[in-house]
């Protein structure tokens, strides 16, 4: 934290690390939000942290900006979180709490990263700034939603989103209307235009398993409704070739460099 009065001795830790290394502020900066920076053993990830002059500042060894790449997250929301209103952080979550709803942001922390996270990437709080959403879903939904940093992954978001295939489990109440699996399959309308093909089976009694391409918002429910079902839930569980696969509800784990969507 930093001080509106600063005690004239205490000095920030940019300016610290800069002067022990011999390098810009800026660089001293990347050194210490990349979690390479311990101030009397504890590591501090803020460049605007004051320190007093008889405390120990020590740069890890293997300090290398070329670890400060770009992450990627993959959040399991709970139904009930805004995810993918496409503000910045701050004005999601304004726009969320006016709408009752919880933004999906707040439960990117380290507090809620999946202990099992197989990426053996460390959790730093730069990893939580200038994410973007490409892949929104609606309130009441739960499952698979992307925040990124990485331009590239955006890009091919934000490009491909229309043609990379997303698996969902609905489940549902009432009686299904006679053919009414083969019409969710091809036949049924949406906003007055017929519906491409799409993969829909059932898990189990009360559970649908959609595979669509270029989902629009409430497309699922209107489809089930077309056939004489309600919507009870919805949870996305495969965004292309990347699945939720076990992170609970509420967790999140970091993209792996081998994964591609």
């Amino acid at each position: 934290m930093t001080d509106k009065n600063p005690d004239p001795t205490h000095i920030r830790l940019a300016k610290r690390v800069a002067e022990q290394l011999s390098c810009s502020r800026s660089t001293a900066e990347q050194f210490i939000e990349g979690g390479f920076v311990s101030v009397d053993g504890q590591v501090v990830e803020a460049p605007g942290a004051r320190v007093r002059p008889d405390q120990a500042v020590t740069v890890a060894p293997d300090a290398s900006l070329l670890e400060l790449t770009p992450v990627t997250l993959l959040l399991h929301k709970p139904a009930g979180f805004e995810a993918g209103l496409g503000l910045p952080a701050g004005q999601a979550a304004h726009a969320s709490r006016s709408q009752g709803a919880s933004p999906a942001l707040t439960l990117l922390n380290a507090a809620s990263h999946l202990p099992e996270d197989a990426s053996g990437i460390r959790v730093l709080q730069r990893h939580f700034k200038q994410l973007e959403c490409f892949t929104p879903l609606p309130t009441e939904a739960s499952g698979l939603v992307v925040y990124t940093q990485d331009k590239r992954i955006a890009r091919k978001l934000a490009e491909d989103i229309e043609s990379l295939e997303q698996e969902c489990i609905v489940e549902v109440k009432g009686d299904i209307a006679p053919n009414g699996l083969q019409r969710l399959c091809h036949g049924l309308t949406f906003n007055g235009r017929p519906l491409p093909p799409i993969k829909v089976s059932w898990q189990n009694e009360t559970k649908l398993r959609f595979a669509l391409k270029g989902i629009r918002p409430g497309q699922i429910p209107a489809m089930c409704d077309a056939v004489g079902l309600t919507v009870v839930a919805m949870k996305r569980i495969r965004i292309g070739r990347v699945p939720l696969a076990k992170v609970p509800e509420g967790q999140w784990r970091y993209l792996q460099p081998w994964e591609k969507f």
